[in-house]
Order: structure tokens, then sequence, then C-alpha cells
């Protein structure tokens, strides 16, 4: 077997718009009643991801969601002609693009079964995401359909919030290797929602079949909430031995970063200090919502949103880190502004799962290719520009619907996944 990570990206969907749903997220409610543009959206992301390939980095791909989702409005005792403009936003969100939020993996090396584990997010906190599992679950269970290998399962019940691997991370010697798993839930926030609770962490933990000694339950800093970081990979993130992380991420920084020294002795841990960067600036420039990545020759690299270099603080602070003997070596800036305006970097759109690729349905794996046509349909097919008023446009409606189906088509899953 190979066993390696892949970045499944969510590929933004043709609903993409800025209807400002999301509490907490400040891009999310300072962009919102702006004019999105899908395609471009999608068009970069898809650029994100041809550059991860370029790297050699292994690629997959989750679809965009049906939208409307006319079966979540019909249990609301609607339709999207009927429905209340705040409803009918949250019945078109395209926000299942941020793939980070579909699902809490846990490899194979870390489980007691020998199979990797995958529990999909219920999103209950936010009214716009809280009906994406169904169709998530469908194409996890789709993807990794390979009994022998995965477990996928369902949704950890309410009232117990969970949004998925971007309150989670993973650190081990190499990602082949047994490692700790670090789940990182919130208590409060202050105006805003602490997302992820622990007894969803727990369970999560619990299916997977982890090792009570190897899994640390962290409790994010109420600062970095009420500041904006709504989920934990705002504010840091980790890559097989190495942990990047804000000063004021954690509750309690140093009882987390004993424990994990203790679990998993040759941890480096990265820490911008607050002085060089604050947390309004990390937020701001998503410095920590990025991809950290073990290249193919060994070289760790940083794959960060481009607002970063429009951070003086946070470009200066990551040039001096590059010069020193860190074990981060390179920064690779992306344009992901589409995405970044509703509060969603490129951590944000992947998932990470370290399998090996054969054991994998391929019609979610990535090459030049295959971007390249996915790239062909949505410059043909995804809408250019999206304002509020538009999303009970019956025209735009029957566009988006259309565009989904083509896509699913081509990738020869229309037979598994038509609404």
């Amino acid at each position: 077997m190979s066993i390696t990570e892949i970045n499944f990206d969510g590929l933004i969907g043709p609903s993409h718009n800025y209807a400002g749903l999301s509490l907490g997220n400040l891009a999310s409610a300072r962009n919102a009643g702006a004019v999105s543009q899908p395609r471009a959206a999608a068009l970069q992301g898809l650029e994100k991801m041809r550059g991860n390939v370029a790297l050699g980095l292994k690629q997959g791909l989750f679809l965009p969601q049906w939208r409307p989702d006319g079966d979540w409005l019909a249990r609301l005792g609607t339709d999207v002609s009927g429905a209340e403009p705040h409803i009918r936003a949250a019945a078109m969100s395209a926000s299942s693009m941020w793939a980070a939020n579909a699902a809490t993996v846990s490899p194979a090396a870390d489980t007691r079964d020998g199979r990797a584990h995958m529990t999909v997010a219920n999103l209950v906190t936010m009214p716009h995401r809280s009906h994406e599992w169904p169709q998530t679950l469908a194409q996890l269970r789709l993807a990794f359909s390979d009994t022998r290998s995965f477990a996928v399962h369902d949704p950890v019940p309410p009232p117990f919030g969970d949004e998925g691997a971007a309150n989670h991370m993973r650190l081990a010697e190499r990602h082949d290797v047994p490692g700790v798993e670090v789940f990182v839930y919130g208590q409060s926030g202050g105006p805003f929602p602490a997302r992820q609770h622990v007894e969803a962490s727990k369970a999560v933990a619990r299916l997977h079949g982890l090792d009570p000694a190897r899994s640390l339950f962290v409790q994010q800093s109420e600062e970095a909430i009420a500041a904006g970081a709504f989920h934990n990979d705002v504010v840091a993130v980790a890559n097989e031995r190495v942990l990047f992380t804000h000063e004021q991420a954690f509750a309690d920084k140093d009882a987390f970063y004993t424990a994990l020294r203790d679990a998993l002795p040759c941890v480096e841990i990265v820490e911008v200090p607050a002085s060089a960067v604050s947390l309004a600036d990390a937020i701001r420039s998503y410095l920590f919502n990025a991809q950290l990545v073990t290249l193919p020759d060994g070289v760790m690299a940083l794959v960060l949103p481009t607002e970063a270099k429009d951070t003086p603080a946070v470009w200066t602070w990551l040039h001096q880190m590059i010069a020193g003997n860190g074990p981060i070596r390179r920064i690779i800036p992306v344009d992901v502004r589409q995405s970044m305006a509703n509060g969603g970097g490129p951590a944000c759109l992947r998932l990470r799962v370290v399998a090996d690729p054969a054991t994998i349905d391929p019609r979610f794996l990535l090459d030049e290719r295959k971007l390249d046509e996915i790239a062909r349909i949505v410059a043909t097919y995804w809408p250019e520009e999206i304002a509020p008023d538009d999303l009970g446009d019956t025209r735009l409606i029957a566009r988006i619907e259309q565009s989904w189906l083509t896509l699913v088509d081509h990738l020869q899953l229309s037979g598994d996944l038509l609404p």
C-alpha cells in the first residue's frame, strides 16, 4: 500500500453568494449584500488545486451540493418561491465548498480496527449549514466505499455541534505512522457562538476507536472566538510533527503544549507571538488558515492566501520565519479572494485524508486533464455574478441546477448523486 495525504477540495458551487449568514465570521458579515462571482470563485479554487498537483501533492475533489435544497425547504413547509429571504438564502448556500467542515478524519494508523474513520459533521450551529450533511455523507460513502479501508459514520446527534476537521488537528512523525489527534472545542466566544462542542469531539474520538492516551481535548480561547476565529483552523494548523499556531489560540496553551510534547516528543511548535502579529491581523489575513503540507522532497510549505501579503506585520513575520532554521521552509501565496470574502481560506477549502489512493473511488481524484475538463464546464455554465436579490430568480435557479447536472454527468456520478 502507498499511504499518503490527499487534500480533497470542495469545488465552489454555482450558487456562491454573499448573504452574510455566518454569525461570528467577520468576512462573511463584512461582505453581506455584495455581488458574488461564482465562475471566478470556482476557477480560483481549481487553480489552487492545480497548484497542489504541480507541487506533486495528491489532490481530490468534493462536488458542490444541489441547490436550492428543496427537501430542506419542504421540511420547513415552504419552497424556494414562497420562502422568506433569509430562509431562501440558507437553502441556496454554497458553503459546502469549505470541505474542512465536511467531516473529521482519523487515519488507519490511529484507529483500533486499522481502518480510516470519518464522521460527517452535523454543522447544527448555523441553519444554512445544518442541512449539508446528508449530501456530504452521500459523497463520502461513494468516495470511500471500500469498507476494508474506510468506516464512514453518521453525524453526532444534536444538540452537540460538530464542525468537522476545522477543529481537529493530527500530529505524527510521518503521515503513515500512529499520531496524536487534537480535538479543539469552544465554550464561550463573547458575542459569537462557540461552534464545536466538547461532547461532539469526544463522541468522534470514541466512534473512531482512538487511543485515549493519544487523544487530546483542548479548549479554544474565548478571545480568539470573540476576535473572529470561529474555527480553530483560523488560528492554528498542524502537519506531521509541526504545530503552527498563534500565541492566543488556546485557553491554556502551556498545559496543551506540555501534553502534546509528552504524547509526541518529536513535535515542533512554531508559535507566532501576539506582539509580532495581532489576533486581528492573523484573522484578517488568514495566516493560519493555510495548507501546511510536506512536499515530495520533504520540504514543509505553507500554502496561504494572498491576503497575507497585504498585511505588513504578517508578511514581515513570515519572511523572518523562513529565513531562520525552523521546519517551515516555503511560503506559497494563492488567490482565493472570492472564498476569502465569505470567510474561507485555503485550509477551509480542503479536507485531509491519509490513505492509499488506490482504495478511493477514482471519480473523486484529480489530475491535470480532469482539472482542465472541470474548468471548461465552470467557464461555460457557472453564473458570472449573483446579487442578493437574484436568489429568487427562476432563471438563475434553472442555470444553477443545469450547471450542477452538467458537472455531475461529466464525472459519471449522476447515477449516484441525483437529488
